[in-house]
């Protein structure tokens, strides 16, 4: 299986960029396995966090042609060394059996989940980690009945001074 990248990009924030960005990745062949999107602080500007499977030198590639589109002021395949990435769920799990809830606790507080509500026969928790953390609390829970789930995909930023923005100044 090829690496999982991650790609940042700091765009304007107007109609049509993420669709024009997704159908780069399309040309190319590329599949997107997660995109989270935010408005800026300054809401003239959108962070987008993309991860996609590829070799690093086709990455490369993408990363060259998406940061010639207009609308794109700075697009970055992050260091996987130096980035902090995170993943959230939240899970709604059925409790019926006093047994299954008890479990389910448990398995939540391993993880240093939340519980968001609680009823007699479901639990919703919020757990967030690394994808890795987060799959795993998936597997771990599966058994006791998965009801829905929703996952946010990975937001990831660099460690360190440098930030995305300062990349397109230097």
């Amino acid at each position: 299986m090829k690496p999982l990248n991650v790609i940042s990009f700091l765009v304007e924030n107007k109609p049509g960029v993420l669709f024009n960005i997704s159908n780069n990745f399309r040309r190319k062949n590329f599949n997107i396995h997660s995109i989270t999107a935010i408005a800026g602080e300054d809401e003239d500007t959108t962070r987008i966090t993309i991860t996609s499977r590829g070799e690093a030198h086709e990455i490369t590639k993408l990363v060259e042609q998406l940061d010639k589109m207009v609308d794109v002021i700075v697009v970055k395949r992050l260091d996987p060394l130096r980035t902090i990435q995170r993943d959230l769920a939240l899970v709604k799990l059925h409790t019926v059996d006093p047994m299954a809830q008890e479990e389910a606790l448990e398995t939540i507080n391993h993880y240093k989940g939340l519980i968001l509500d609680i009823k007699p026969d479901t639990i919703i928790a919020q757990v967030t980690g690394s994808v890795n953390e987060v799959s795993e609390f998936m597997r771990d829970v599966k058994h006791i009945g998965i009801i829905e789930a929703a996952r946010t995909g990975i937001t990831a930023i660099e460690k360190g001074w440098i930030t995305l923005e300062d990349t397109h100044i230097l």
